[in-house]
């Protein structure tokens, strides 16, 4: 009961806000909408964590459970003779929302954009047809892992190396399943050591709690994560060289590269909003979504291979996306095969994760409301004072890989402790790797294994969860180790001050 109460009071932070601004949050922890409230919210993760079993998304329950949770909020607060708290607390909630959302979402397209012009198809072809041994694709489909998940997140990338192991193993169930592990492993500690190879890491990093150059103090942390597990799981990889698959003659469609180009110089912008002009890293993303469009719309006019008429301006681009229905019947000569197979912006949006987008709204207004009925104190004082700021932080790590280390991270965000650059570094390395302790522990394992369903499981996981945990802790130690000189001073102000919390 002690460790179920440890793990509902991490879920149930106050909200920065608090501290600021001139809105005081009143205890209602006691009261009955704040019990009915936690109830709400625990049904809604249950039913999220079921997901798997169920095939229900896991945003429905949580985007219920916000409404809900938000109604009771503002009832008690206007009973009480308060009615401005509760709409401010919604609206920073739905700042917060808004800034990831929109952030994660010129991201994604942009990795839909890549994966539609064949970037990830021609990395994923050269692997297969080289004929390399099972334990060179074990390496190579983790070293790979690591190294493109900073930039690609980790969901993409684990998505990626597991179809190259799945094509390679054949029928062989026991390498496909090992190496599916370490891909998992090694696509989490990328994505640790990167503002975008992580939710988590996005939102700290958007906080302005920790510099972009700032999280390069976690490669080698997040090296030895992957690679204590990965040696110790290569061991049971044999040196069998199956037949190189042939893939014929493949290229690249049209654009490719210059997509490429246009995503390192979106990041470079939302870098440099955030560090030179102190601007939201959002403003970068979404002006490199707009050059995106730009050019995907040079690619709809290449495929065409039509001059634009007076009608064709009038229409407007989006217009245009639907021309298979809306203008079939307005005399415009399109060929409906040849507008199927051309480039159309909005289909890379529409492939988007929704779900996944949806599912942070819920969390992140959960995790407000309870917050604006009274737990921060609660909570900041079991976590980081009752235990230490050490021992809160590397609990964290276990606590991601039951629950979902992004609740967690926004607890610790909204709690915002005080606490030394370098535990803040440790919170994200641990909120970030820690996933990778089951496979249900992150939204790379989740995926892997809907991938590989059948081969990939939770208890094939769950075997190597000692080796795993042994890269969790040496990782901790390479931490404290290499990024002792951070440990002093506090980081927790400075971050207050610069997001006026």
């Amino acid at each position: 009961m002690k460790v179920l109460s440890l793990l509902l009071l991490l879920l149930m932070p106050g909200m920065s806000l608090a501290s600021g601004g001139g809105i005081q949050l009143q205890d209602f922890t006691s009261h009955w909408a704040g019990i009915v409230s936690v109830a709400i919210f625990i049904m809604a993760y249950s039913l999220v964590i079921a997901e798997e079993a169920l095939h229900l998304r896991k945003s429905k329950p949580v985007m219920v459970a916000a409404g809900i949770i938000w109604t009771l909020v503002a009832i008690v607060y206007v009973n009480s003779g308060d009615i401005h708290t509760a709409e401010a607390a919604v609206r920073h909630n739905l700042l917060e929302f808004a800034e990831l959302f929109l952030f994660l979402l010129a991201a994604m397209t942009y990795i839909n954009a890549m994966e539609e012009r064949g970037v990830f198809d021609l990395l994923r072809i050269w692997l297969v047809s080289r004929g390399f041994s099972l334990k060179t694709i074990f390496w190579l489909t983790g070293a790979l892992a690591f190294v493109i998940s900073p930039v690609a997140d980790n969901l993409t990338t684990a998505l990626l190396m597991a179809t190259v192991a799945m094509a390679v193993g054949g029928t062989n169930t026991k390498f496909i399943a090992i190496a599916c592990i370490n891909i998992v492993i090694a696509a989490n500690a990328g994505g640790a050591f990167s503002p975008f190879g992580d939710i988590t890491t996005l939102m700290v990093w958007q906080k302005g709690i920790v510099q972009f150059q700032e999280f390069f103090a976690l490669f080698a942390p997040s090296l030895v994560n992957w690679l204590v597990p990965a040696i110790i799981m290569s061991m049971a990889i044999s040196n069998e060289k199956p037949e190189a698959i042939e893939a014929g003659n493949f290229q690249l469609r049209h654009g490719a590269w210059f997509i490429v180009g246009l995503f390192i110089l979106t990041i470079t912008m939302a870098v440099s909003a955030h560090n030179f002009l102190h601007m939201p890293p959002v403003l970068g993303m979404m002006t490199g979504l707009g050059f995106l469009k730009f050019f995907g719309y040079y690619l709809k006019r290449r495929d065409n291979n039509l001059v634009p008429t007076k009608n064709d301006a009038s229409l407007g681009e989006h217009q245009m996306s639907l021309e298979d229905t809306a203008t079939k019947g307005r005399g415009h000569a399109v060929d409906n095969e040849h507008s199927d197979s051309q480039y159309n912006i909005f289909k890379s949006l529409e492939r988007a994760e929704w779900d996944t987008l949806m599912f942070f709204y819920g969390i992140i207004l959960c995790v407000g409301g309870l917050g604006t009925l009274g737990y921060l104190s609660l909570i900041s004082q079991l976590m980081y004072v009752d235990l230490g700021t050490t021992n809160a932080n590397i609990l964290v790590g276990f606590l991601s890989a039951v629950i979902d280390n992004i609740p967690v991270m926004f607890a610790v965000l909204a709690m915002m402790p005080d606490m030394s650059q370098g535990q803040w570094l440790l919170v994200t390395l641990t909120a970030g790797v820690g996933g990778s302790m089951l496979s249900i522990g992150s939204a790379a394992g989740v995926a892997v294994m809907g991938q590989a369903r059948g081969v990939y499981t939770f208890m094939a996981h769950l075997k190597w969860t000692w080796a795993i945990a042994l890269g969790y802790a040496a990782s901790i130690w390479v931490h404290f180790l290499i990024n002792g000189d951070k440990f002093t001073g506090t980081a927790g102000a400075a971050a207050k001050s610069m997001t006026g919390h």
